[in-house]
């Protein structure tokens, strides 16, 4: 008896021991010091890793600067301050514990096991109109990601008035004769970094794919034309968005917005601003401004649509796609009835008198119901986003050599858990009966409810990242699930192979050298279809946005 209780309790002993070799936190040593993080379920996870000094002082309004090396281990186990930002877009939903200007950090998720596997990386930066948005939303988390073989990173980047700021001040002592796109210098600093330690995380640093929905889309294909990524990026996806087709400003007219900028600051220099709080700075500043974007000859040296036109681009494989209704008409009508009248005055003002009837047309735009359908969501999500992106992905297969996948995400989400909200643009809600008083989402000016259901702007990251079950909001069916499955497998095999094909999806063929393309129709029972009225609406908003 004594001995079989004797073997029974070394059986514990050695069980007890096995747990605690499983739960013993992960340690990596990077190039600045040891890190220390967590194991999540057999994921190791290191949050609120430094990328470059704090943005702060002197540093405000400046290139991301050297990291500082430190002593001893580093812990690793929380995330690291949001980005500073106002609230436009409701509540996105943050795992921080608040914002500040000290915000350059970013979070890994590693299925690695002896640190040496060579895993390919997948760097996502969030979106946010460049205004608002974290690595810590819940909804970019890399643990599905991470499950598939792939080391998954998220990474902060500064945003509104502390990262898109130009002034004559700042180009003067920047030594580039330059200033603003810090939000953008923030994002290649956290590709260098990953480049440059990675491989102690299991990652190879040869297959580092970047990713983004919205403003995070617009970043991927900023960052592909910017001499400061050169090398280090393989592949690129890009979610409803692109600087392709947007208005990019020169940097004397940055600068001359700065200066008005600091006017409305009632501060008279760059130092007496940077003395200032960056809480106070955000309470004065316009949070809901468009950043002023520049060619500032230092992560710019042309407008970044010309480069891709020369084929000036890195030349990596590229999975580009949009939803299905980005927009409503009632977002650039204003307040107006819905009538062919009052679409066709917007019409006018974006392409010209010459091309209305004719853009009109081709949208299907045939009577005053159409303007709330179908045909008026495609002509408002345009407008606002989806042009830019099939440009973005059309450029891109035209000059790099590189296949290039296109998709439209067309499932809609479904009803709400909770009653009496309504969904905004970018994840964030408001209460209906706010939005019924004024016909409008307060928080985002967007009309709360439309005839037409399919996937609206930002509904796509939970389903391509694996994490709906972060979402609280919807009442996530099976069928979510199974777009879910088929989205992130998509994405994974992209990741690994510049290929997205895989056993148990829809064929899915790039856009290369094909008179009228494929692209994959994103949905329960995904498919390819070659829509020719599609691509020659595209191709003449292309001539008439040539002609301006």
């Amino acid at each position: 008896m004594k001995k079989v209780i004797s073997m029974l309790c070394g059986c514990l002993l050695t069980i007890g021991t096995v747990a605690y070799a499983q739960v013993t936190p992960p340690q990596v040593v990077t190039r600045y010091g040891t890190l220390q993080g967590v194991n999540e379920s057999g994921i190791n996870v290191f949050k609120g890793v430094p990328f470059a000094a704090p943005p702060v002082g002197a540093n405000r309004w400046r290139a991301p600067q050297p990291l500082q090396a430190w002593s001893g281990v580093r812990m690793a186990d929380k995330f690291g301050d949001d980005p500073m930002q106002g609230n436009p877009f409701g509540d996105m939903g943050f795992s921080a514990e608040k914002k500040s200007e000290d915000c350059l950090y970013l979070n890994i998720w590693t299925p690695a096991k002896t640190m040496d596997e060579k895993l390919p990386v997948l760097i996502y930066f969030n979106g946010g109109g460049l205004i608002a948005g974290s690595g810590s939303e819940p909804r970019y988390a890399g643990a599905s990601m991470a499950r598939h073989g792939i080391v998954s990173i998220t990474a902060n980047y500064r945003e509104g008035i502390f990262g898109f700021f130009s002034h004559p001040e700042l180009s003067k002592e920047s030594g580039y004769n330059g200033s603003g796109n810090y939000g953008f210098m923030d994002q290649a600093a956290a590709i260098r970094w990953v480049y440059e330690n990675i491989a102690a995380f299991g990652g190879d640093p040869t297959r580092i794919t970047i990713a983004g929905e919205s403003a995070g889309s617009m970043s991927v294909s900023a960052l592909l034309v910017s001499p400061l990524t050169q090398g280090m990026i393989s592949k690129a996806i890009a979610s409803s968005g692109s600087v392709c087709g947007r208005k990019f400003s020169t940097l004397q007219e940055a600068e001359a917005i700065g200066v008005q900028k600091l006017e409305q600051l009632h501060v008279k220099s760059v130092a007496e601003a940077r003395a200032l709080s960056a809480e106070k700075i955000q309470n004065m500043a316009q949070s809901g401004d468009l950043p002023p974007y520049c060619v500032d000859g230092y992560v710019f040296h042309e407008m970044p649509e010309t480069l891709y036109r020369q084929g000036k681009q890195q030349r990596v494989p590229l999975l580009v796609g949009r939803n299905s209704m980005e927009m409503t008409v009632q977002f650039y009508l204003r307040g107006k009835a819905s009538t062919l009248a009052n679409l066709r005055s917007i019409a006018v003002q974006f392409y010209g008198e010459a091309h209305a009837d004719e853009v009109m047309q081709l949208y299907g735009l045939l009577e005053d119901k159409d303007v709330d359908g179908k045909p008026g969501v495609d002509f408002a999500s345009d407008l606002f986003i989806a042009y830019g992106t099939w440009l973005f992905g059309y450029l891109h297969a035209q000059t790099s050599e590189q296949p290039v996948y296109r998709y439209y995400f067309s499932h809609p989400r479904p009803d709400m858990v909770q009653k009496g909200i309504v969904a905004g643009l970018a994840g964030g809600i408001a209460k209906a009966d706010d939005a019924a008083k004024t016909g409008k989402d307060k928080v985002t000016d967007i009309p709360a409810t439309e005839s037409f259901k399919g996937a609206v702007h930002s509904a796509d990251i939970e389903y391509a990242m694996g994490t709906l079950p972060t979402n609280r909001v919807y009442d996530w069916q099976p069928d979510d699930y199974a777009v879910s499955a088929q989205f992130i497998a998509y994405y994974a095999n992209f990741i690994k192979t510049g290929n997205p094909n895989g056993l148990g999806l829809a064929d899915w063929n790039p856009i290369n050298g094909e008179q009228v393309p494929n692209q994959l129709i994103l949905d329960v029972n995904s498919y390819q279809v070659r829509d020719k009225a599609f691509e020659d609406r595209y191709l003449y908003l292309m001539r008439c946005n040539s002609q301006k």
